[in-house]
């Protein structure tokens, strides 16, 4: 920031408001403040008017909302200018990431390396306590730990075909974190176990869902999580709606959506996209780049440099985040929230991850997917480096891992036993849903499936 041509003769401190006077013999100065109240701050210059001494004299009053970094100084900031200069500060205070981090160089926001160490802790959110990244790091467990037990179920013909979150769970926890309960709202895809847990979503209803049980799709009151979007992107055009409407009713919620990198060839991405920026919504775009859609492979689903790239055909700010850091998901994503509820539209961040388990539990990945490659990705395992930070602050170790997966083991296996007892569904609601009065055609189909049914039994399994 300029100093402006102020010439001061001298000046007094008091009540956080300087008078100085004005000679046009003096050379221009800095003020050293007297007081240690006036530190940080902008200086506006009111109009100078003749004093009864002949000199001139002005107030100027400080204004640390602008938050300007002058350690033990002040400058001297013209009327004419501080518009423009309070501005690009607020700009490079709110876009930590945005601003910096180049897309087309394919630079990436990394916080916390792969040995668990912070390397950036100037990027780290100031709301992402150690307390937090426990608390993430057990949700992130819980999830893993989730998917190895369904695995196991769908195995033995107990559950339906199922997705997972392995390898996506710091991605995942360190953005639904953010999301405000009974305010913001999350519309996820179908690969979104840990995110629905951290977003409130009870383990319950997620196993029923994948037990072939709608109503494991209902949100629990106060929680804006929409049910499971299988038709990909799609959820991308529902989170730009909500997000308007929240905008149209003038609220401070933001919508949070995600889809896999498969979902950035669908034209709702685009649409989605091309509508938020548009009319400037509150919404966070957010792609899951796992590397493979099914078993196609980013190389042959994409040609562009990266997949945040594609948001500047829309206008849309854009940022890469090392997918499988919890510090640098959290932050970015802190970011992006805090612009879209000052009113300064959507953002596209691309999480670079990768998925470690299959497809789906039906899918066999050693098929399609390179030996070596998936070697290399277990070892930027999410969960591995969160723990080793943990650790490394000593509020971690390896009797504390084994106790925790103890307790998640029995309360996952509890949570689908009731899923097992409480999983009826009459086989009237597949049609009588349809129309307010049942048509005579489904009616035939009704008793047609009806008298299979009693004749044959239910055939449980996965597909």
């Amino acid at each position: 920031m300029k100093s402006s041509n102020f010439y001061l003769s001298n000046y007094y401190t008091k009540d956080k408001t300087l008078r100085i006077k004005k000679s046009k013999h003096s050379k221009s100065q800095k003020i050293q403040p007297e007081s240690k109240n006036l530190k940080a701050v902008v200086l506006e210059v009111d109009d100078f008017k003749k004093n009864s001494n002949g000199h001139q004299e002005g107030l100027l009053t400080s204004e640390s909302k602008t938050e300007v970094q002058i350690i033990n100084r002040i400058e001297f900031m013209p009327k004419k200018n501080k518009e423009k200069n309070a501005t690009n500060v607020e700009k490079e205070q709110s876009m930590k990431f945005f601003e910096k981090y180049d897309s087309f160089k394919n630079q990436r926001v990394e916080i916390l390396n792969e040995e668990g160490n912070v390397i950036h802790e100037e990027l780290r959110s100031k709301e992402l306590t150690d307390e937090k990244v426990l608390e993430a790091y057990k949700i992130m467990n819980l999830s893993r730990n989730q998917d190895d037990y369904q695995n196991k179920m769908q195995r033995l013909g107990k559950m339906l075909s199922f997705l997972s979150s392995t390898g996506q769970e710091a991605t995942e926890v360190g953005y639904a974190m953010q999301v405000k309960k009974g305010a913001d709202w999350f519309v996820g895809a179908y690969r979104n176990n840990a995110a629905w847990l951290t977003a409130g979503i009870p383990m319950r209803n997620i196993m029923l869902y994948w037990a072939g049980n709608e109503t494991g799709n209902i949100a629990p009151e106060g929680i804006n999580v929409l049910p499971v979007n299988i038709p990909i992107a799609t959820q991308y055009s529902q989170a730009s709606g909500i997000a308007f409407a929240e905008k149209y009713k003038k609220t401070k919620n933001v919508v949070l959506t995600t889809t896999g990198d498969g979902g950035t060839s669908e034209g709702e991405f685009y649409e989605a996209m091309n509508f938020a920026k548009l009319h400037e919504v509150p919404c966070v775009f957010m792609v899951e780049n796992n590397k493979w859609a099914i078993s196609t492979p980013r190389s042959k689903a994409t040609k562009a440099l990266n997949f945040a790239i594609k948001g500047v055909s829309v206008g849309i700010r854009n940022v890469i985040v090392d997918g499988n850091d919890l510090f640098a998901v959290y932050s970015v994503v802190e970011e992006a929230i805090k612009l879209a509820r000052e009113g300064k539209g959507p953002s596209l961040i691309e999480f670079d991850t990768y998925r470690l388990g299959a497809h789906s539990s039906s899918d066999d990945p050693k098929v399609y997917r390179p030996e070596k490659e998936f070697q290399e990705a277990l070892t930027r395992d999410p969960l591995i480096r969160t723990k080793k930070y943990l650790i490394s602050k000593k509020i971690w170790s390896d009797d504390l891992q084994k106790k925790l997966d103890l307790e998640q083991q029995e309360f996952i296996k509890k949570e689908f036993e009731w899923v097992l007892a409480n999983n009826k569904v009459e086989l009237e609601d597949i049609f009588k849903y349809n129309f307010e009065t049942m048509p005579d055609l489904l009616k035939e189909q009704y008793e047609e499936a009806k008298a299979h049914f009693d004749k044959h039994g239910y055939e449980r399994g996965g597909h």
